[in-house]
């Protein structure tokens, strides 16, 4: 019962993370005063910022998880160091999946709702980032 909680806290502050920076981008990038297509360029920073905040969610929670046995462990090329587990948070959410390190026990099922959850995080961004190209490079 333990991990559908932790898994569900985990899901609903990725989400939100991203929904605020979104919000955030599509409130402050209309009114900044600078070229049109630099605005994008500002658009994609901010996108990739919540990425990698979403994705340093996750690796914190697999480190916090692993010291837990109960709940799983990290094994193959890791030493159970923060940046191991960033590292698989990052092949993970973006669903590059080196495979170098792999999730035993409950962490399987974290792994797969992270990178269900980088999949529809990633499409919302590459249509909100749409949405704003279309607005700034109309003919420009």
């Amino acid at each position: 019962m333990l991990i559908y909680f932790i898994n569900s806290v985990l899901i609903a502050s990725a989400v939100l993370i991203h929904y605020e920076m979104l919000r955030w981008m599509s409130l402050l990038v209309p009114h900044l005063d600078i070229r049109p297509r630099l605005r994008v360029l500002f658009g994609v920073f901010g996108a990739l910022t919540a990425h990698v905040a979403q994705i340093w969610l996750f690796g914190i929670a697999y480190y916090w998880m692993g010291t837990y046995e109960k709940l799983g462990v990290l094994t193959g090329n890791t030493n159970g160091s923060l940046m191991d587990n960033v590292y698989f948070s990052f092949t993970t959410y973006t669903s590059l999946g080196v495979g170098d390190i792999e999730p035993m026990g409950d962490l399987r099922f974290l792994a797969g709702l992270e990178a269900l959850t980088g999949l529809v995080l990633i499409a919302w961004t590459a249509s909100f980032m749409y949405l704003e190209m279309s607005k700034y490079w109309k003919g420009k």
